[in-house]
């Protein structure tokens, strides 16, 4: 039997773990309290509420839901569902079709397998369809009380941005920040990055509203070059000069 590949070593950010910990103390002080924006009672509703949210706006999907878990209550009732009654009751969330069938598989698997009681660990819930892992660290962390460190989009560009993380694989990701946060915080560090991304560091980040733009090496290896260049008085050429 051939020896089994080993595996390839996680790359290190940038920044150092000392110093990964002193950003997010300053991050907390321009998001303080940072929570997941979606609504939810139970770890049903916020399982169902993350299927949802895939593509669409946390608002958006906080409209939907109230009427959506009055009709569908728990997973039980959601497994009764058929497509052609659930379609209609999502499609402003985008992804209908898609979101509908991955919502009625997981509701029945979780009643076939699970007694109706969604499961409470990353193993379990990867299993059910329409659930990766940020979708399973969603309802770890938020609803189940078990660490979780979701990465999504705004944690991705915002941890490589800052220098905190150095990959585009979430799972790396997930990885590089859990290596330099206690368990306990890796929820909280998700939320926040997540509400830093959405409303300062965008895609066209609003760097001087940033409390962490000092540490920020987007800003001083792109941003800040670029604000010297347009700070620079234009150049005036003899002939321009001569003509004057």
């Amino acid at each position: 039997m051939s020896p089994r590949p080993a595996k390839a070593a996680i790359p290190k950010p940038p920044k150092f773990p000392a110093d990964t910990r002193k950003i997010f103390a300053k991050l907390s002080t321009q998001h303080p309290n940072a929570d997941t924006e979606l609504h939810f009672r139970n770890p049903y509703e916020l399982l169902v509420a993350t299927i949802l949210s895939a593509q669409c706006t946390d608002e958006r999907v906080n409209q939907v839901t109230p009427a959506l878990f009055k009709r569908y209550p728990d997973a039980a009732a959601l497994a009764r569902a058929t497509t052609a009654e659930l379609e209609p009751q999502i499609q402003s969330t985008g992804f209908f079709r898609a979101k509908s069938r991955s919502l009625l598989g997981m509701a029945t698997e979780v009643v076939e397998e699970h007694g109706g009681q969604i499961p409470g660990s990353m193993d379990e819930l990867v299993k059910l369809p329409g659930v990766g892992r940020k979708t399973a660290n969603v309802v770890l962390g938020h609803a189940l009380g078990v660490p979780g460190l979701p990465v999504d989009r705004h944690v991705l560009r915002v941890s490589n941005r800052i220098g905190i993380a150095k990959s585009e694989e979430p799972e790396v990701v997930e990885q590089q920040l859990g290596a330099a946060l206690p368990p306990s915080d890796w929820t909280r560090a998700s939320d926040t990055l997540i509400l830093h991304g959405r409303r300062i560091c965008k895609p066209r980040p609003l760097c001087p509203r940033c409390v962490v733009r000092p540490d920020c090496l987007y800003y001083l290896k792109v941003v800040s070059k670029l604000e010297r260049a347009a700070a620079k008085p234009a150049k005036t050429t003899k002939a321009a000069t001569r003509r004057g």
